[in-house]
């Protein structure tokens, strides 16, 4: 592993919250005047953490405060937080996509961000004169870029669509068009933020396949956020969390991860869900959920009642029968354990939805920390996505009826089977 190829220092980015144009006059000219003056701008003195389940009591909220670290070459940085903890934030910082209020990023080399879905892309143009523009963007010139463009074109599986107007595309092929581009055009440092969750199950493998070459053949490296754990885990090899706009950990990848979910933890009895990041219309949401066991009071146990009690937004009073509701259980380091949907249920009282309570007669979760996926389509559009909504955990339990705890490093998910011994030879 190289030198510094990156360093963050006093890192900080104040945004004003509500309407920005009202009163902003007046806020211009008192920076002005303090200016002219050889004074520090006022309005860095004050506002709030950046903690989105408070209340906002002032004009401006800091995104993130006092960031510093410092990223080797080689290196594969995981970063993560909670949704709204400020992590896409510093990563369009160091992409230089907005500028810091405070502090400074000092960088060797190229970088290459893949932000969001299609940033970059224009809509008009096929996805060939996409990839020759992004690489025009990033320095490359016209012979370079074609030397690999057939590269890029089988990576990202789109060659039948290549010659296509990227509009056109799904936001999956256009993540897998842009991941391609960024990471074949030889940046010094690759910044991914969690685009790759759109891409499917096989294009994520590769995608992680290819960032794991680019820091340990070509010696790039790779800044990666992600709500999954596992990727986090067998990826990068080091970690930062951010927790309110602060850096809160910086150290081993279980380091970051055991503080981030412990931190995670929330009353399983009533979870807010209003203020979360989420995707989909919104014209059918989540407000709230509690998760339970034989009683409101207790926890679900291995073997015992497992309750997860769903409350909707619904002002459009959509019917139920018009509504999908899917859902996926993950283990802590967000590995998929259970999907389940009303769909597949078939039933369905034909009334306006309001809430819905999932049960579990018998539990078949280990004991453990559980994340919560919600997917809500209404009509048949996605309404409603919340990507680890909330955790709950899960109690050992009695489930088989010998009394024994089965040791979580053996299975998340416990099932019965009958054992019966007999002294029949298996012939050929």
């Amino acid at each position: 592993m190289g030198g510094v190829i990156l360093k963050a220092e006093n890192l900080s980015k104040q945004y004003r919250l509500g309407n920005v144009g009202t009163g902003s006059l007046q806020h211009d000219l008192n920076r002005w005047w303090h200016k002219l003056r050889g004074k520090e701008n006022p309005y860095l003195k004050v506002g709030g953490v950046n903690d989105r389940s408070a209340t906002a009591t002032e004009d401006y909220v800091w995104a993130l405060r006092d960031i510093n670290f410092e990223v080797k070459q080689g290196e594969v940085l995981g970063i993560i937080g909670k949704n709204g903890a400020g992590k896409s934030t510093l990563l369009k910082i160091l992409s230089r996509v907005t500028a810091p209020t405070t502090g400074s990023i000092k960088t060797k080399g190229r970088i290459a961000s893949l932000l969001e879905v299609g940033t970059g892309f224009h809509g008009e143009l096929t996805g060939r004169e996409n990839i020759f523009m992004n690489g025009a963007v990033l320095g490359m010139s016209r012979a370079e870029i074609k030397s690999k463009l057939d590269e890029i074109i089988a990576f990202s599986g789109c060659e039948k669509y290549i010659d296509t107007p990227v509009k056109r595309y799904s936001s999956g092929m256009t993540v897998r068009l842009g991941f391609a581009v960024a990471a074949h055009l030889e940046p010094e440092i690759l910044v991914v933020d969690e685009v790759l969750a759109v891409g499917d199950a096989e294009f994520q493998k590769k995608a992680i396949g290819k960032m794991q070459d680019l820091s340990t053949g070509e010696g790039r490296t790779v800044l990666f956020v992600s709500h999954n754990m596992a990727s986090i885990k067998n990826l990068c090899s080091r970690g930062v969390l951010i927790r309110n706009g602060f850096l809160s950990v910086d150290g081993s990848v279980d380091q970051v991860i055991d503080n981030y979910l412990e931190s995670n933890q929330r009353s399983q009895d009533f979870i807010d869900l209003a203020e979360v990041d989420r995707k989909g219309t919104g014209e059918v949401k989540l407000r709230n959920a509690a998760v339970y066991g034989a009683e409101r009071k207790l926890l679900p146990k291995s073997g015992g009642p497992l309750n997860i009690e769903l409350h909707f937004y619904n002002p459009l009073n959509y019917l139920e029968q018009d509504i999908v509701i899917e859902f996926r259980i993950d283990d802590n380091v967000g590995q998929r354990l259970i999907w389940g949907s009303s769909n597949m249920a078939g039933k369905c009282i034909n009334g306006i939805l309001k809430n819905l309570t999932i049960q579990m007669e018998n539990c078949i979760l280990n004991q453990g920390s559980y994340l919560m996926t919600i997917h809500i389509k209404a009509k048949g559009v996605v309404s409603d996505w919340i990507q680890n909504a909330f955790s709950f955990n899960v109690e050992a339990g009695m489930f088989y009826s010998t009394g024994i705890e089965v040791p979580v490093s053996q299975s998340r998910i416990l099932a019965n089977f009958d054992y019966k011994f007999n002294d029949k030879e298996i012939k050929k």
